[in-house]
């Protein structure tokens, strides 16, 4: 379930959301990373600033979940998005993963205009990322024939390593990662509960 054994024209055809969502964070990355271009301010213009969004700039609650702060940043994201977001994409369907990646992100940005200083900056997928884990937690609690036992495990046990994680790194939008997270799990829950 978690392991990727498509050949690259198949992962694009098969999971066309998460292919378009890589390929938006590495246009973003290289057009706020070179020097030919005018790279920092349209960073400064997509980034999650509160005070800009409580000024009016409403697109930086969405922008945020695509652009990345350095080459690391931007591939660790797009490799977890890679790794655990194609059986979504395949459960959901398109339009419905597109829905709980975008609405996860967006709760996690909106919980970090509340809860953190106007001052706060942040850029990431990490938000709807943790909303996928979420999303998985939801269907291991009332949906549990979906997943398999291993991956039920495999789960839950990375999902606790990464809230674990958001704990001890530095520079990581806490607030992001547990709200995208029961964002997620709330998504999950209205889908699946009533089944």
């Amino acid at each position: 379930m978690f392991v990727r054994t498509e050949s690259f024209r198949e992962f694009i055809r098969f999971y066309p959301i998460i292919t378009l969502i890589i390929c938006i964070h590495f246009l973003l990355f290289l057009a706020t990373s070179l020097p030919i271009l005018p790279s920092r301010e349209i960073f400064t213009l997509l980034a999650g600033v509160n005070l800009y969004i409580m000024e009016g700039e409403i697109w930086r609650i969405i922008t945020p979940i695509f652009i990345h702060s350095g080459f690391a940043h931007v591939l660790f994201n797009s490799f977890s998005l890679v790794l655990f977001g194609p059986a979504l994409e395949r459960m959901l369907g398109k339009t419905k993963f597109l829905v709980v990646y975008l609405v996860t992100g967006i709760a996690a940005n909106i919980a970090t205009l509340f809860l953190e200083s106007p001052t706060y900056t942040h850029v990431g997928s990490s938000g709807a990322i943790f909303g996928l884990f979420g999303f998985y937690l939801a269907i291991i609690m009332f949906r549990r024939e979906m997943l398999s036992r291993e991956n039920s495990q495999m789960i839950l046990t990375i999902a606790i390593i990464g809230v674990i994680m958001t704990f001890m790194q530095a520079n990581i939008n806490i607030t992001a990662h547990i709200f995208g997270l029961i964002a997620g799990f709330l998504i999950g829950r209205i889908i699946y509960s009533n089944r």
